[in-house]
């Protein structure tokens, strides 16, 4: 009846659950973002133009 009272496997089994929601949020964005990611140029000069033009 040892083995019931051993948690060395928790920390691990806790990290795996940590970590694969952490990959599950970022595929979702990604999914989410797809759409911006293969329509745009990404021209960083046109953007950066774009934010300073509605600042002033």
């Amino acid at each position: 009846m040892e083995f019931l009272k051993d948690e060395g496997g928790q920390g691990a089994a806790e990290y795996i659950l940590l970590f694969g929601g952490v990959i599950v949020i970022a595929i979702a964005a990604l999914l989410i973002y797809k759409q911006y990611f293969q329509n745009s140029s990404m021209n960083s000069a046109q953007d950066i133009n774009s934010v300073r033009g509605s600042v002033t």
